[in-house]
């Protein structure tokens, strides 16, 4: 793909080349063709992040050109959503002149929701001071009547807030919305048309499942609050910090009382199952756990992980590498058999795959 652009005309072509890509990787594992859930062709992304390139007068977004690492003038970005994609030459007309807003200004990076909310981040090499919140200030001033917008400025070892740090999405699931608190700098899914669907397919099998749920990798609990109807209860885990914070906020949010959220390593969870001893603070022998969700990193499941959840009924695996995903279901397959395939396609005109699988045990 040409660095931010779009050819919608190709999407059905690259969309069966992944297709048959993941095919032939889980092939040895099952025979079950990919269920394939489809991006938007064009303005896809909910976030998005450029380096600000300074040349005389003139300011422009770039992005470097992976194979020559020289950067890449960005006018217009269809990639991103209308929002983003519109606002991007706007910013740059406000600040083009403006000493304050631009000076040593380095990156920006833009979050959106679908509901029309922006967070825009702005990036220096220079410490800021009470001139650039005074000049952020007034630039949100003059934008607020036709932008939910709010700054953020950024340089080494600073943060500034202007009012808060983070948007809210919005997903529909069964016709219940749940919000999200989706905080600067913090992962969450770029396209929210896919991770609607990511969210509906988990659901649907969720409906078949009983007992409780265990959650690996939660993240913000993006998964975890769109499962919870279905489970008596759902025991997240997650590492970061931040993303913690946010999970707990978006259960407060969705006034949600069966979620609880662990900060716990995969391999700690793994020790204290082996051993039968408390989750923390919760017995072990108060729950049934029979269904287990995993989104791990791109390094995919290791080994001791993969033995804690092959110990589960039912497995839900949402995987961003189908090489290191291809692995793990080699292993799994020893004691379970897919039940469901299916392609998520995050990353339109890329090689990139978002693949779930639901495994039940043999």
């Amino acid at each position: 793909m040409s660095i931010g652009q779009v050819f919608p005309s190709q999407y059905e072509t690259q969309l069966a080349e992944k297709a048959d890509r993941l095919t032939q990787l889980v092939n040895p594992i099952t025979h079950l063709m990919p269920e394939l859930y489809r991006s938007a062709p064009a303005h896809f992304r909910q976030r998005a992040e450029f380096r600000i390139w300074h040349n005389g007068d003139d300011i422009y977004h770039a992005m470097f050109d992976p194979t020559s690492r020289q950067p890449v003038r960005i006018d217009y970005f269809p990639i991103a959503c209308k929002l983003i994609a519109d606002f991007m030459p706007l910013l740059l007309k406000h600040i083009q002149f403006n000493h304050e807003l631009r000076y040593q200004l380095y990156q920006a990076d833009y979050l959106a929701t679908t509901s029309g909310e922006l967070l825009v981040s702005l990036i220096y090499k220079r410490k800021l001071n009470e001139a650039w919140i005074a000049a952020a200030e007034q630039l949100t001033n003059e934008l607020s009547a036709a932008y939910n917008i709010r700054f953020i400025g950024r340089s080494r070892k600073q943060k500034v807030v202007l009012t808060q740090d983070f948007v809210t999405e919005s997903f529909s699931v069964n016709n219940q919305t749940l919000r999200y608190q989706q905080v600067e700098s913090s992962f969450t899914q770029p396209n929210a048309g896919v991770n609607q669907q990511m969210l509906q397919w988990a659901a649907d099998i969720a409906t078949s499942l009983k007992g409780d749920l265990l959650e690996l990798y939660c993240g913000n609990g993006n998964f975890s609050l769109a499962l919870a109807p279905y489970f008596n209860q759902v025991i997240a885990t997650e590492l970061a910090r931040s993303s913690i914070k946010s999970a707990e906020y978006n259960i407060s949010l969705n006034n949600i009382d069966n979620v609880k959220v662990l900060q716990m390593s995969a391999e700690d969870v793994s020790a204290a199952l082996t051993t039968g001893s408390s989750l923390k603070h919760i017995e072990l022998a108060e729950l049934t756990l029979d269904t287990v969700l995993v989104d791990p990193p791109r390094a995919g499941l290791d080994p001791a992980t993969l033995a804690l959840v092959s110990r589960f009924n039912d497995i839900l695996y949402i995987s961003c590498n189908p090489e290191t995903l291809a692995a793990n279901l080699d292993v799994l397959a020893k004691t379970h058999q897919v039940e469901k395939l299916a392609l998520f396609d995050q990353f339109p005109y890329t090689h990139h795959i978002e693949t779930g699988v639901w495994l039940k045990r043999r």
